[in-house]
């Protein structure tokens, strides 16, 4: 299947995108990022040099992916979502320093949501719209508020998981070692430099 880039978009001949994606209006796709087939990249998306974007991710509009983050398969970034990728921005970037960001495989971030440097939000997570992630997300939580905090877990289907890990929509047991251990929700730890 072709790539489809329309015709506003900017992306870098030193970028490279996977067979079946589409990139939308006024997209920009900077050199050195690597994104995966069948990906769908939303209107004015912004994806820095040296992000790697994983296969069938869908990409909403206004999101801000910056150098330093690597995205799994099939996660869905929200629109205006905005991942940051230094722990001490200012203007003056002579002491610039890169803090990297892992979203696993599966993972949902919700509209207008950001996410700080140097965590990684684990496979299945999802974050809610609005918040603002700090900390490691563990797989299948769900994590809302600002700060985010862990709220409850969620199926790999998206939807919510009850004390015991069970999801009434696709009739399973989800396994999550932090419901065996009684530790339900979580928190999950913050990194610093």
């Amino acid at each position: 299947m072709a790539i489809r880039v329309h015709p506003t978009a900017e992306v870098s001949p030193r970028a490279s995108v996977g067979e079946g994606t589409q990139i939308w209006h006024w997209v920009q796709i900077r050199e050195g990022a690597r994104i995966g087939r069948n990906c769908r990249i939303g209107k004015d998306v912004y994806i820095d040099a040296d992000v790697v974007l994983g296969d069938r991710c869908k990409v909403q509009n206004f999101a801000t992916i910056y150098r330093g983050v690597t995205i799994g398969d099939r996660v869905f970034v929200g629109p205006h979502v905005c991942f940051t990728n230094d722990l001490y921005p200012r203007a003056d970037s002579s002491d610039w320093e890169v803090v990297p960001t892992r979203v696993e495989d599966g993972a949902s971030i919700g509209a207008n949501a950001t996410v700080l440097c140097g965590i990684t939000i684990g496979r299945n997570a999802m974050v809610a719209a609005g918040a603002v992630v700090t900390r490691d997300v563990p797989e299948h939580a769900l994590v809302a508020g600002v700060p985010g905090k862990v709220v409850g877990w969620v199926c790999d289907c998206g939807r919510p998981l009850d004390s015991k890990g069970w999801c009434a929509h696709d009739r399973k047991t989800v396994d999550l070692p932090a419901l065996k251990r009684g530790k339900a929700p979580v928190k999950g730890r913050r990194r610093t430099r």
